[in-house]
């Protein structure tokens, strides 16, 4: 079916070029993000019919506005950093009250990370420039929401758009990944929830996850606890691959709980908990030695080992004299 080849080519190209920009802007390389505003601009014109124009053409560096459309009054930024800080200070900056007056909307499109969560946020709206939040926030899901639903004809010139821009962008390096490795080997195992549960204190888990405020989380928690002895068993078969393996991929949860705390990424705990399966089924896709699993087995994977973390001590804060093992 061509609609289907149109779009998985599309998507492909944006997935790439969103991991670019976000691993370039670790580096500090930021010439693709400079390009990529300009990308966007004629990208979102053809998608949705605007005249968007770099707002530099008009006056260097304006704060918060990199595109303007007078024709049905928007403006626009374009970023690689998606958080409610970001948007609130942009709707605060004094170039914004002049396009208030006139009645301007204002956009935000992420173009590396997702923002699900930002439109569910309330903002500062400092000049009560228009901005809704659940329309105005656009990443490149949302994006690719609206490309599924175009007609044929329609899609087709986008897609000759991307192949154009984008047809000869490099894929990225992927790197073998301990993370995807583990995945990998759970997803051939047939989990028991019949299986004995040994050693393990029921009582301390759950006061764990009471201590946390852990809502919706609790349920998966739930879901996959009782399957800690069979990680287990893999844990071990995966330690005998090489030194130190299962420690090394524990470790990495860990630090990507870490950094998630540091730059504010989640707003409450769940949120973090179901951010950091997102997380590691990012790394596992985008990963050398990932296999071609299903949505829903990946899905539970991730979930499985994010949860057994938990239970480990290696994510999230313990209640004093936490012990999740009877001895």
């Amino acid at each position: 079916m061509q609609r289907k080849n149109y779009f998985d080519y599309v998507e492909e190209k944006l997935a790439i070029l969103s991991i670019r920009v976000k691993n370039r802007g670790k580096l500090n390389i930021l010439d693709v993000h400079m390009h990529s505003e300009n990308f966007y601009r004629d990208f979102i014109n053809l998608l949705y019919g605007w005249s968007l124009e770099n707002a530099n053409n008009r006056l260097q560096n304006i704060e918060a506005i990199d595109l303007i459309d007078d024709n049905v009054k928007l403006i626009v930024q374009v970023s690689a950093t998606a958080t409610k800080t970001k948007i609130n200070n942009s709707l605060s900056k004094k170039s914004i009250e002049e396009y208030a007056k006139r009645g301007y909307t204002f956009k935000f499109v992420s173009i590396a990370e997702n923002a699900d969560q930002l439109r569910q946020q309330k903002y500062n709206n400092l000049y009560n420039i228009g901005f809704n939040p659940k329309k105005d926030i656009y990443d490149i899901s949302s994006l690719e929401k609206d490309i599924l639903n175009l007609k044929l004809q329609k899609l087709e010139e986008v897609y000759q758009f991307i192949k154009a821009e984008l047809g000869n962008m490099p894929d990225c390096v992927r790197f073998n990944s301990d993370l995807t490795t583990i995945i990998n080997i759970l997803a051939e195992v047939k989990l028991d929830e019949n299986e004995p549960l040994g050693n393990i204190n029921m009582f301390e888990i759950d006061k764990k996850i009471e201590f946390n405020k852990l809502d919706i989380a609790a349920s998966i928690i739930d879901d996959y606890k009782i399957f800690y002895n069979q990680v287990e068993k893999k844990y071990r078969e995966f330690d005998k691959m090489g030194l130190n393996k299962s420690m090394l991929v524990l470790q990495s949860l860990k630090k990507m709980y870490i950094d998630a705390l540091l730059k504010n990424k989640y707003d409450n705990s769940d949120l973090l908990f179901v951010g950091l399966i997102d997380e590691v089924k990012e790394i596992v896709i985008n990963s050398s030695n990932y296999f071609d699993i299903s949505k829903e087995t990946l899905e539970a994977c991730a979930s499985l080992l994010v949860a057994d973390a938990f239970m480990r001590c290696k994510i999230f804060k313990n209640p004093e004299g936490y012990a999740y093992v009877i001895t």
